[in-house]
């Protein structure tokens, strides 16, 4: 009987962690959708804006970036050729020496003939949080387009126009035809929703601020 009714009790438990989990996911999406409801644009179609975004994702251990990181920096490179940003600002994860996400980012766009004074790289966006509080406090960014998959795009919007940047976005879905890749980041996604909650509601510091920034407002200049 005592046995039975800790089964019990710890089923209950359970339901209610699951209950939750599965409330504060759907709180979640109602959120990211709401905040980008009206700011997500097709690239064609979204507003100028001084800056352009670009989070950032897997390179490869050639230096090369991943198809979604290379999708996403064309799109950059495009809205920057057709007079939309006057700069693009490369966010991403560069915490091992021999791991470069912004660093090799900039090789591929100056490649495709991007000017180098027209880039500015955050080698601290860790994650799509960071990226957006880097932007504000430590680059000065404070109207962008932001560049990136369109099932990340209402949160990355969200995210940033919540912390304080007038926030549009271009997402990219070229890179549906990797079908694996694609339904595991859309998956991955509902968690990474819960924790973009999460971040706002605490407001957590950055894994690294450091200092201010001014190579965003030098390549505008340019």
């Amino acid at each position: 009987m005592f046995q039975r009714r800790w089964v019990r009790r710890g089923l209950t438990a359970g339901a209610l962690v699951v209950a939750l989990g599965v409330l504060t996911s759907a709180g979640g999406e109602l959120w990211t959708r709401g905040t980008a409801h009206g700011h997500v644009y097709s690239e064609a179609d979204v507003p100028a804006a001084p800056v352009a975004i670009v989070l950032g994702a897997q390179v490869y251990d050639d230096g090369s970036p991943s198809p979604f990181l290379a999708a996403r920096l064309d799109i950059a490179k495009r809205l920057l050729d057709a007079g939309k940003v006057r700069a693009i600002l490369i966010s991403g994860d560069h915490s091992r020496w021999e791991y470069d996400e912004p660093g090799n980012s900039e090789v591929y766009l100056v490649a495709r003939g991007v000017p180098a004074a027209q880039i500015a790289l955050d080698y601290a966006g860790f994650d799509t949080y960071d990226s957006c509080v880097r932007a504000k406090q430590i680059f000065g960014v404070r109207e962008a387009i932001v560049v990136t998959q369109t099932y990340h795009l209402d949160r990355a919007v969200a995210l940033c126009r919540t912390l304080g940047i007038n926030a549009t976005g271009v997402g990219d879905e070229s890179v549906k035809i990797y079908k694996e890749p694609w339904r595991n980041s859309v998956v991955r996604e509902r968690g990474a929703v819960v924790k973009a909650v999460a971040d706002v509601i605490t407001r957590r510091d950055p894994v690294f601020l450091g200092r201010q920034e001014t190579t965003v407002q030098e390549a505008l200049t340019r």
